[in-house]
This record gives structure tokens, sequence and C-alpha cells, in this order.
């Protein structure tokens, strides 16, 4: 479409989630909270699986790569949202919108996959935890994190390959608090439906797919586990509740036919916040072995006089304890 280069728009006006001024405030209280507490929550778990010699394994890397993931997702959107509810000119420019977009599906697409992941180790956890060491390494959890970055990377750019090449030369109201790809598309001046009908299915056919397999192996995990059908119900009904929260809004904005703005708008604001907020205290802070570093933590770095250090645990012995606490 080389009609990309008629684009007239410098910048999008972005209508954010309310009008009211009370409610912004109340929003911007309650968002920046939200914000800091993933933010700093994410910061802490990343640092101490780097500094604690006992966490240095597999499960730890894949869940430090979790968070770092779910971090950034949260801070493409987030900080511009917190930061319009105080201004009365919401506007964002035009490569700033674009940016928005190449993000999103660059994070939310690595995350999506790394979810997989590491309910793949969890599956060999707790299905064959005496080959757990002999299937899952360091180098193997290194290659599935790269995949996981270069799927979402190749999904984000093969998206704005199409997006850049629209013409937006008059609309400019996007009726959200940040941009994404259903939106912008809309205004395009060109009729863009069945483009956007495509791009719609380009997003929502991987996250149904990778839904779908993540339902299956936490079915698998629960039929099969070896440790005990309750502690394993225990840990997959929360596994699931945040593939839910972050899966569900997604599956609904790119493949449901209807769109309510409403709804979109809440959706959105629960994958995009509520499950970068949830993953860290899920699949991390509800570990043993993550509780236990925390206590080596505060002993030696903030109180470090009088304190004798545990000595270390084996992994392997621990490994179905530590995951099925997650």
């Amino acid at each position: 479409m080389d009609a990309g280069n008629l684009s007239v728009v410098s910048e999008f006006v972005l209508l954010g989630l309310c009008h009211s001024w009370t409610m912004q405030v109340l929003l911007l209280l309650i968002f920046f909270m939200l914000y800091l507490i993933i933010v700093f929550g994410n910061i802490a778990i990343i640092i101490l699986i780097i500094t604690d010699p006992h966490l240095h394994s597999p499960m730890y890397f894949l869940l430090a790569n979790l968070s770092f993931v779910d971090m950034w997702l949260c801070s493409v959107t987030t900080p511009k949202m917190i930061t319009d509810f105080v201004r009365e000119n919401k506007t964002i420019s035009f490569g700033g919108c674009m940016c928005q977009v190449l993000f999103v599906h660059f994070f939310g697409g690595g995350d999506m996959v790394l979810l997989v992941v590491v309910a793949y180790d969890l599956y060999v956890a707790i299905c064959k935890p005496l080959h757990y060491s002999t299937i899952i390494n360091l180098q193997k959890c290194i290659g599935l994190v790269v995949t996981s970055w270069t799927i979402g990377f190749v999904h984000a750019m093969s998206q704005m390959a199409v997006i850049m090449q629209l013409p937006f030369c008059g609309p400019r109201e996007i009726d959200s608090f940040f941009c994404d790809i259903p939106l912008v598309m809309k205004l395009a001046c060109i009729d863009s439906y069945n483009l956007g009908i495509l791009m719609n299915a380009y997003s929502g056919v991987p996250a149904m797919t990778c839904f779908i397999v993540l339902l299956i192996s936490y079915t698998y995990i629960l039929l099969h586990s070896k440790a005990g059908a309750s502690r394993a119900l225990s840990t997959c009904t929360a596994h699931i509740t945040v593939v839910l929260l972050f899966f569900g809004p997604c599956i609904f904005i790119y493949v449901w036919p209807l769109s309510i703005t409403w709804v979109d708008e809440f959706l959105a604001v629960f994958y995009s916040v509520i499950t970068p907020l949830l993953n860290p205290v899920i699949y991390t802070l509800r570990n043993k072995e993550i509780k236990t570093a925390l206590k080596r933590f505060r002993s030696y770095y903030i109180h470090p006089k009088g304190n004798i250090y545990c000595p270390e645990t084996s992994l392997e012995v621990l490994q179905i304890d530590n995951i099925l606490t997650l």
C-alpha cells in the first residue's frame, strides 16, 4: 500500500478510561500504586534470583524472565495512562502510538510463549520428577526463552509492517488509554474492515493456540501428578487463574466479532496491569524456596549481624514441593 506515504496525522488523542475528574484522580492513585508494586516487586524477584545461589536453576531462570517480561509489558502502557489522568490534552505522537503497538505485541507475544514454557517445566517437574535434571537444563531453558523473545519480535514486526503502510489523514481519536491494532486501524483512511479481521485473526489465533496448549498441559498435570491430586489441583488452579486473566481478555478483544468499547477497555486493563501483578504472586512468591531466599536476603543484607547461614538443600529433592506451593 503506497498510500501509507500520504499519512498526515502527527498525533492521536487518547480518550482514556473515563471523563469524570473525581474518578480520574481515584484511578490515578490506584494505578500508580499498582504500577509501583508491579515494578518493584518484579525487580526484587529478579535480583533475588540472580544473587541467591540456591535459585540458580532452570525453573527460577524461567520465573526471572517471566517477571522481566511482565514488568515491561505493564510499562508500555501504564505510565502513559497514569500521566494522562492529570492532563487535559491526552495526546500521543504518531511515533509514540506506533511504539506502543509494537511493544505491546512484542512483550505480549513473548509472555504467551513464556507461560507455555513455564507450564512445560511444571509438567516435567511434577509428572517426571526423577528425569527432571536430564530433561530440563539451563541450556534448554535459554533456548526456550530466546524462542519466546523471537516469536514475540516476529509477531510484532509483522503487525507493524502492515500498520505502518496505512494512510492516516483524518480521524485521530482513540477510544482507549493506549494504542492497539484494532483501534488504530479504524482511523485509517481506507476501508480496513477485511484487513482488520485478518489482523485480529493473526493476533487471536496464536493466543488461542497457547491458551489451549496451557489448558491441556495443566489438565494432564492434574491427572498424572505423582505428588497427590489435591496439591496438584491447588497449583494448577492458581496457574489457570493467571492464564484465564491473561488470555481471556486477549482472545475476547482479538477474536470476538463484536466490539464493546467499555468492555474492551476493562479487559485491556486486566492483561496489561492485573496479570503482571498476579504473575509474581502466583508463580513466585508462593514458592517455599523463594520465601527461604527472602529470609536469607534479609539476614545477610538488611540484618547482617548474628545470623547463621542455612545449609543448602538439594534442589532435586525439593523440586516438586517448591513448584506445588507456587
